[in-house]
């Protein structure tokens, strides 16, 4: 989508016009000029010519969550997914075209960091899949950014985003409906904490220890688990919200009785934190823990409270830890 002249475009337009163009494309989610037939054939035509709406998608779909490989004006690519229940439809956001951090259960990080997204390119992914949605008598209902990419490496971007997607002119969704998920970067929490924003953060975590956690998520060695938890304590004390810990479940790595005891251990104040266990999805290295209910019942019964995620879209490839934009043939 190319809006980047529509101010220019819009100079010798009356002053009504800007919120007129604003609601059409961010309230109505035109994807072309040409429905804009409130609006004088003649700028609908310079409009279409200098100022194109469309977003470059390919979709895949599946029966619980659909992907979209959306490419940018930088031919960059970078993948979202709509993630659909009876209840609602949740947009999964990317960041960051790529990642940096290198964690080796996830497929993203293997193909390495190009770019931060801009602000307009994060709306973009929500403004997809509206555009897809209205046509189903439906609407966006909840925001994670927990696509491709570390939402506080790109954090000025992505906090302005989240203020967009909040607005009235926008998408007004609001902000408890709005997540963000991050590896554990200490800076981001600590500013994070100071926004007057009320949505929700979640921590990636996967180990109960710094070895083991360095080795799944070479960001630990940076910020270790100490430094990682006095960081959230603080948050939960300033913010009065729970932090949901994500912990993803391999198969003899991460998974075993004396992991959850260490787990339940590690997690001083546990009235203030949820556990989020999370199935892992076939991503090359790993495999599928067995031991979820096992692992569960041992957190509940140290007072902990436990939720289960199952990711939808694994034969997509639209699953947690499995956005990647690979190579063209």
């Amino acid at each position: 989508m190319q809006t980047k002249n529509l101010r220019l475009l819009l100079d010798d337009q009356p002053s009504y016009r800007k919120k007129q163009i604003n609601k059409l494309i961010w309230h109505d989610f035109i994807d072309s000029w040409e429905k804009a037939t409130n609006l004088p054939e003649t700028l609908r035509k310079k409009l279409e010519k200098h100022c194109s709406l469309e977003i470059k998608a390919k979709i895949s779909q599946s029966p619980g969550a659909d992907k979209a490989l959306i490419e940018l004006n930088d031919k960059n690519k970078i993948e979202t997914v709509l993630i659909k229940t009876k209840k609602r439809n949740t947009v999964c956001l990317s960041s960051q075209a790529g990642c940096a951090l290198g964690c080796s259960f996830c497929a993203t990080g293997k193909m390495g960091f190009k770019r931060n997204l801009t602000t307009k390119e994060i709306l973009l992914q929500v403004l997809f899949w509206s555009r897809v949605l209205k046509k189903q008598n439906q609407k966006v209902n909840n925001l994670v950014f927990m696509g491709m990419g570390e939402p506080f490496l790109n954090y000025k971007n992505t906090l302005q985003a989240v203020r967009f997607i909040n607005q009235p002119e926008y998408f007004n969704i609001g902000a408890r409906k709005i997540s963000i998920s991050t590896c554990g970067i200490v800076p981001g929490i600590e500013k994070l904490a100071k926004e007057d924003l009320q949505i929700n953060l979640a921590v990636s975590l996967h180990a109960p220890n710094n070895k083991l956690r360095n080795k799944l998520m070479p960001i630990n060695k940076k910020y270790p688990l100490e430094k990682l938890f006095q960081v959230t304590d603080n948050y939960i004390k300033i913010t009065n919200r729970k932090v949901m810990l994500e912990y993803l479940l391999l198969n003899k790595v991460n998974d075993q009785t004396k992991h959850a005891e260490q787990l339940a251990k590690l997690i001083k104040n546990k009235k203030l934190y949820m556990v989020n266990l999370v199935e892992y999805n076939a991503t090359g290295q790993y495999e599928k823990s067995p031991n979820l209910d096992k692992f569960k019942k041992i957190l509940q019964d140290k007072g902990l409270e436990t939720a289960e995620r199952k990711s939808p879209g694994e034969n997509i490839q639209a699953a947690c830890g499995q956005l990647v934009v690979k190579k063209d043939k």
